[in-house]
């Protein structure tokens, strides 16, 4: 079953039982500083699950694009990806436990005809702080999984929170058996030896963990599921990789054809990569040295370095990006407007990349003509890692290089630093997390509300040809990205702050009001992303100056906003100017 037929039975399933299908949101968030990316499909309902009510009611379905950026370095072997599509269905105050496994069972045995005796499952065990799950334990029961099938975990295994506090709960994982033997008595979903694969992950939320680690009833429960497509696939199709099912497979081919040295690890680096840097330019992300950008810049260089690996002429990439396109434009049928920009920005980073490469060379040069009058052979560890980390020279060119210059190179030295920087990485990437569904603080807020206004200044003073190009809201300061072709002066900066604070003193009543998407369009609503958009939507209406489609969070009334305060404005790229402002007590 292809990729294409696994999602649309997914949709049409849910929608079957009563849930509207939403679009999926950006890879890049909008106003959420939490993330580099949109690492799940929760991440765009946080209002909601938190008991905002959603325009298109409690029951919801969509696919997700999602990025994941902790194991990039583990692309090549045979299961990690970068760039996925996560399904899911939510239940925001409406059905639970019982009806959510009805339906998860029934989907995977009546849709996807997965016969039941391939399915294992895994529920919360209970500790001290919350009891076994057992309404999960007789529902799985009920619905057809026998009692040798049903296994029970800890925290570390079957507990979801987002970050260190905020809603919570026990999850149910599961799993595909794929056949192969035990790999001990032990043998259990809970291993890692490739017999149990899992494929859906169901979280009911019915806690509130706070700072202090008590955990509380909440008033809303919710469930929020996710089902990997490319790993369901991999499993329908009966392949051995997700690289062999047809979202890959033809690059697969093509480099296996035109490679000189013969490494399929390098083969999947660059299928992955190239797929993950397609769907983030196309979603909007260049490359760069801070943040989103910087992970886009990270993956087109690895990529690159491998197709110089496999010996590739590397004027090939176009016909690469082609291919890519070709195998997933089914799924992502924007991506065929976008073709020429996907390949402009690819191109052009991969040449600055093969400048770097030069720079690298000549460095090395530098480094091997110092030890030479020295009378020294050893490259320590941490020349090889400055190499790395500031050319993006490869390890693996400077011992090739080395060894022609009869020199030796100490990778037991670059190895530690390399584990050191990679957890620094995976730390950071963690701490972006942190906030999760409880980053909705009355700050954050205001700042929602702030940039509205701001929007709307803009467009006064500048003109109409302004519109947002993206967002990134803290609770100390707001950055807004807009479209204007050169440098604000000093005096549209100050016409700007004055036309927020002129608002921010007239204490506009913020209303909120759902309509279908049309007649939010009729009303001249501003509609930033239109195409995130569903049936219906919120309008916020800040009095008489601004009138915007937006998910919320928003204050009842602009004057507790306080003062308005731009603290900088500067380009972000090529017609696109950023804003930093706070807002002052």
């Amino acid at each position: 079953m292809k990729a294409i037929e696994i999602r649309n039975k997914y949709l049409r399933f849910f929608e079957k039982h009563g849930h509207k299908i939403i679009p999926s949101a950006s890879l890049i968030p909008e106003n959420d500083p939490s993330v580099l990316f949109n690492t799940a499909g929760m991440q765009q309902l946080v209002p909601y699950l938190l008991g905002e009510k959603h325009p298109q009611g409690n029951r919801l379905t969509d696919f997700q694009k999602c990025i994941r950026t902790n194991d990039i370095e583990e692309v090549g072997d045979n299961r990690h990806l970068t760039y996925f599509e996560m399904l899911g269905n939510w239940s925001l105050g409406d059905y639970f436990k019982e009806e959510s496994i009805q339906m998860s069972y029934d989907f995977l045995t009546k849709e996807l005809n997965i016969p039941a005796e391939k399915l294992s499952v895994t529920c919360f065990a209970g500790d001290d702080d919350c009891a076994r799950d057992n309404v999960t334990y007789e529902s799985w029961k009920k619905a057809g999984i026998p009692d040798d099938r049903i296994y029970f975990f800890g925290k570390k295994e079957n507990w979801w929170i987002a970050g260190e506090e905020g809603p919570c709960g026990p999850d149910t994982e599961m799993f595909y058996d794929t056949g192969k033997p035990k790999c001990s008595e032990n043998c259990n979903p809970a291993c890692d030896c490739g017999k149990y694969v899992e494929i859906w992950n169901n979280v009911f939320m019915e806690f509130y963990k706070d700072k202090d680690g008590k955990y509380t009833k909440l008033k809303q429960h919710n469930v929020d599921t996710g089902l990997g497509l490319e790993r369901m696939a991999m499993l329908l199709q009966g392949k051995e990789t997700p690289f062999d099912t047809e979202l890959f497979s033809p690059v697969m081919d093509k480099l296996k054809e035109l490679e000189s040295e013969e490494n399929i690890a390098s083969r999947r680096i660059i299928a992955e990569h190239l797929r993950s840097s397609i769907m983030i330019i196309n979603d909007g992300g260049r490359p760069s040295n801070v943040d989103s950008g910087y992970i886009l810049r990270r993956l087109i260089r690895r990529m690159t370095r491998h197709i110089n690996k496999l010996g590739i002429d590397l004027n090939k990439l176009p016909e690469l990006i082609d291919i890519s396109i070709d195998s997933i434009k089914e799924l992502y049928p924007e991506l065929e407007n976008n073709r020429e920009k996907i390949k402009n920005v690819l191109v052009e980073e991969k040449n600055k990349f093969t400048k770097t490469l030069k720079n690298g060379e000549k460095e090395f040069e530098k480094v091997s003509n110092r030890l030479k009058n020295s009378g020294k052979d050893i490259i320590d560890g941490k020349t090889v890692f400055n190499l790395y980390e500031t050319y993006g020279f490869p390890p693996e060119m400077t011992i090739e290089l080395a060894d022609e210059n009869n020199l030796k190179v100490d990778m037991e030295d670059y190895d530690k630093l390399y584990k050191e920087h990679q957890e620094k990485s995976r730390m950071g990437s963690e701490a972006k997390f942190k906030g999760g569904l409880a980053d909705q603080s009355e700050k954050s807020i205001m700042y929602h509300t702030a940039t509205h206004l701001l929007h709307k200044a803009l467009k006064i003073v500048l003109g109409d040809h302004v519109n947002q190009k993206g967002s990134n809201i803290t609770e100390e300061r707001l950055r807004f990205d807009f479209s204007h072709p050169q440098k604000m002066t000093k005096e549209e900066i100050e016409k700007v702050e004055d036309l927020v604070n002129e608002q921010i003193k007239r204490d506009l009543v913020v209303t909120c009001e759902e309509m279908s998407l049309e007649d939010a369009k009729a009303s001249g609503a501003i509609g930033l992303f239109e195409n995130k958009y569903g049936e219906r939507v919120k309008v916020y209406t800040i009095g008489d100056f601004s009138k915007e489609i937006c998910g919320g969070p928003h204050v009842t009334n602009t004057g507790k906003l306080g003062h308005f305060k731009i603290k900088k404005e500067e380009a972000s790229s090529a017609g696109v100017r950023r804003i930093k402002a706070i807002l002052e007590d």
